[in-house]
């Protein structure tokens, strides 16, 4: 990554705790948001989250990548209503909203 694009971003993350008694949660407890965010379009660049299963992490990427973290929230959270059909759908969720609200605070 060259310098100059690299002055026009940050690393943002947000975490939620996991639901108990998943499996899941026996094994992490609480579930990581982390984007890398283009401050002067707001588009989030990258993303990963704190799941073991590099395709579960893929796969969430996919939904926020190329979105704004500003004016996509409600888009985002619907997709993963609609798309995550896993335990902890809530939790990750929550774990972007956090990010966006310290991408927030932030600016």
């Amino acid at each position: 990554m060259n310098q100059e694009k690299q002055n026009d971003q940050v690393l943002v993350a947000g975490f939620a705790q996991l639901p108990k008694g998943t499996p899941v949660f026996e094994l992490q407890k609480v579930i990581g948001c982390v984007l890398v965010v283009d401050t002067q379009t707001h588009i989030i660049e990258k993303a990963t989250f704190t799941f073991i299963q590099a395709i579960t992490n893929e796969f969430l990427a996919t939904i926020v990548e190329g979105r704004s973290i500003m004016d996509d929230l409600e888009v985002i959270t619907k997709d993963m209503e609609k798309k995550l059909l896993i335990p902890p759908q809530k939790a990750t969720i929550q774990s972007f909203v956090s990010a966006r609200n310290r991408y927030l605070e932030e600016r």
